[in-house]
């Protein structure tokens, strides 16, 4: 469910549900400078978290009224790291949903509650070990050192420059015109990222950044 964002870097924001996901989100976002409101219904888990956070308080987020004693309407974001409970995780959405949050990013552990999560509302649904798990087994393969993947089919990957690039500059190289996949960075050996240009050159080794179609950069990563 698309919408318009507009949310200040520092902008609070509330945790519900303080697994390992929820906790590695709220201590980002703590280190991003945002502060956070973390939930938890185990009394607990509030207290082990007690000093890590801007607040931490134990609350049932399934239950709407409970949410809005928090405060929770008084967010703009939220982000949802309930997970097991597939009850708890769509009720706690639409609590939020229903007290006007605008924003409310969930954790889903399978398509099925990935697309239940969409459907009731959800802003982004998140499925963490999906993502992970595609993206270590494309770094398995030794083609890619790194790779992202978005949901329109678009990706970006780090990789190697193909043998057929080397002693070229981009231009030269005409990679963008034969794979579909556009240079983003190059990084010599022993250098730095650079961004790419037309006349950057391209040697035996050198490291790229490379984005396009996930099939095509699939591809081009696989000539290495």
């Amino acid at each position: 469910m698309a919408k318009d964002r507009n949310i200040s870097r520092t902008q609070p924001v509330i945790v519900l549900g303080l697994g390992r996901f929820g906790t590695a989100v709220a201590r980002s976002l703590v280190h991003l400078g945002h502060e956070v409101l973390a939930v938890d219904e185990r009394a607990d888990i509030v207290q082990k978290y007690a000093s890590d956070f801007t607040h931490v308080v134990a609350a049932d987020t399934t239950d709407t009224e409970a949410l809005r004693q928090i405060g929770a309407e008084q967010f703009q974001v939220a982000v949802v790291g309930i997970g097991t409970d597939i009850e708890a995780s769509v009720l706690t959405v639409l609590g939020l949903l229903d007290l006007g949050v605008k924003e409310v990013w969930a954790k889903a552990i399978s398509g099925k509650h990935a697309a239940i999560l969409e459907r009731v509302g959800a802003t982004k649904v998140i499925r963490p070990e999906s993502q992970m798990g595609k993206r270590v087994a494309h770094m398995v393969t030794g083609t890619m050192t790194d790779f992202i993947e978005f949901d329109e089919g678009f990706a970006i990957a780090r990789t190697r420059a193909p043998s057929r690039a080397s002693g070229k500059t981009l231009q030269e190289a005409q990679l963008r015109r034969d794979h579909g996949v556009t240079i983003v960075a190059i990084k010599s050996r022993g250098q730095d990222f650079t961004y790419a240009q037309a006349t950057t050159p391209v040697d035996a080794g050198d490291e790229l950044i490379v984005s396009g179609p996930t099939t095509k950069v699939e591809a081009f990563c696989a000539l290495t």
